[in-house]
């Protein structure tokens, strides 16, 4: 990780101009980039003559503290979560737009480390890609928002709606690790006051990297769609909630096998944020890269109503998960944001 700038000076004492002269250096290319940051527009190469598209958000508050995060941290999660998504299409992340709204005060190092976070994470998880371009903007509240392109090299998009019954559930990824995480950091880096400590936070970062800087399984989308995956999608509201969607899209049941969830089920079906891939398979396909069975694809109940879709070894389970409009503001939710 770079060392960041011993620069005092802040946004507004810098101006745009200045910033991005600050920032360009550190932001990585991307290989499909035909023409980067620096006019109105970016070009990206588009191989087969589609890309898929994906967007996020995230807000100081309910979606990371400061006191917690660090800049590189910031940037990191940020790049991971949108790659994760395109990588849930089957698709090869290829380029990432970035627009940030920072408070006028905030030190330049912020920025910069913000900025080596985004290619730490494109390094690691997405050779290739890189950032194109982006914008920025002055605000309170501190707003990373990232727009995330894929290359599907020809195949189909696997789409939520495509598992069927006998299907195989497998995952590749954590399950429930980020929410551990986060129960750490409200029980263990709060002060008597209930305010995050940014000392006692950095005392327990080994046991809270899954949720600050998560590595999902980019390179494993791909490979899913080449093996046949028949469904996918990206972990980032929780197992239980996620797998309901693929579950509704497709019209049918997901059972889980509490054996295969690891020594908290609850967690790993409750939590969020992990951003593993979800995948189904046809019966009998080998899996591949990291993928794991957890469970099975099965028929939807004659009297759909209120029925739940998702099962835990053949009976019904209440879906829970990360909600931002309800969960941020305190330790009670299983998963959730707050990174």
């Amino acid at each position: 990780m770079p060392k960041e700038s011993d620069d005092l000076s802040t946004l507004g004492e810098l101006g745009e101009s200045a910033v991005l002269g600050r920032i360009f250096p550190r932001l990585p290319a991307a290989s499909a980039q035909l023409l980067g940051p620096g006019d109105d527009a970016a070009v990206v190469a588009a191989a087969d003559g589609r890309f898929v598209v994906t967007t996020d958000l995230m807000v100081h508050g309910p979606d990371f503290r400061l006191a917690w995060s660090l800049p590189h941290d910031l940037g990191w999660k940020a790049a991971a979560s949108n790659l994760s998504d395109v990588a849930a299409m089957g698709a090869v992340p290829t380029a990432l737009v970035v627009a940030i709204a920072a408070p006028a005060d905030s030190p330049i190092s912020l920025l910069e480390g913000i900025a080596d976070g985004f290619r730490d994470a494109c390094g690691a998880l997405a050779p290739g890609c890189g950032i194109v371009g982006g914008d920025l903007s002055v605000s309170d509240t501190l707003t990373i928002a990232v727009t995330a392109f894929g290359d599907l090299a020809g195949r189909p998009p696997v789409l939520r709606s495509g598992a069927r019954p006998g299907d195989v559930v497998a995952v590749s990824g954590a399950l429930g690790e980020a929410a551990a995480g986060l129960r750490v950091l409200f029980a263990e880096a709060l002060d008597a006051n209930g305010a995050p400590d940014a000392v006692l936070a950095s005392l327990v970062r080994d046991r809270t990297t899954a949720q600050l800087t998560p590595s999902p399984p980019i390179a494993d989308g791909p490979l899913a769609a080449s093996a046949g995956a028949t469904s996918m999608v990206d972990l980032s509201d929780g197992l239980a909630i996620d797998a309901s969607r693929v579950a509704r899209a497709s019209g049918v049941r997901i059972d889980f096998d509490r054996g295969a969830l690891g020594a908290d089920p609850d967690l790993a079906l409750g939590g969020g944020e992990d951003h593993s891939l979800l995948a189904t398979f046809p019966p009998g396909a080998r899996l591949p890269g990291g993928f794991r069975p957890i469970g099975t694809v099965v028929a939807p109940a004659d009297d759909e109503g209120n029925v739940s879709v998702i099962l835990l070894d053949g009976k019904p389970y209440t879906v829970s998960g990360w909600d931002p409009y309800t969960g941020w503001k305190d330790s009670g939710v299983a998963g959730g944001s707050a990174g």
